[in-house]
């Protein structure tokens, strides 16, 4: 017997004149109706609020960048190193160590932020050296087994200071 296969059924109409879409469109009958949005009207779109976490140190001004942003229920929390609270090396030499300590520094990161380890949708771990993935993925399981994130591994070249050997980003959705 073969299998059947199922196409999804189309409609075809026609759109009232001056909306910005040609005539005589085809659409599925499961994609959402076609309207304007904020550009084809002219309105403004509402600005969500913009909440800046820092570590205080003063590459931030420097460079321009947060240590995490919070917009609506997104946290984005930027590269993140095993460093201490007066920006020294924490495990140098030792990846697991180092993740550690920079899934600490995002997770404090995030709480300031009201938001948590178990918001965590995507993290990508940035190390210097690939043959340190099982080190560096124990560390980060350690963290995040339950929770289970999309996530990547990527060998760079080098890191802003040679001691470091791993930096860890990450995005989480909190509710509300």
């Amino acid at each position: 017997m073969e299998p059947t296969v199922r196409r999804p059924r189309t409609l075809s109409f026609s759109l009232p004149p001056n909306d910005g879409f040609p005539a005589g469109n085809r659409v599925s009958e499961h994609c959402p109706p076609i309207t304007r949005n904020a550009f084809q009207t002219g309105a403004q779109p509402e600005r969500m609020e913009r909440r800046r976490i820092s570590s205080g140190t003063e590459w931030e001004s420097r460079v321009g960048y947060s240590r995490a942003v919070r917009v609506g229920s997104q946290i984005h929390v930027s590269g993140t190193t095993a460093t201490d609270d007066e920006g020294n090396v924490v495990g140098e030499g030792d990846p697991y160590e180092q993740t550690r300590r920079a899934l600490a520094n995002v997770e404090e990161a995030l709480g300031e932020a009201d938001g948590s380890l178990a918001d965590v949708v995507r993290t990508r771990m940035f190390v210097t050296d690939i043959d340190d993935w099982e080190a560096v993925g124990d560390a980060h399981g350690e963290y995040f087994g339950d929770i289970r994130p999309a996530t990547s591994m990527l060998e760079v070249s080098r890191l802003i200071d040679p001691k470091l050997l791993v930096e860890v980003e990450a995005v989480a959705v909190v509710d509300g």
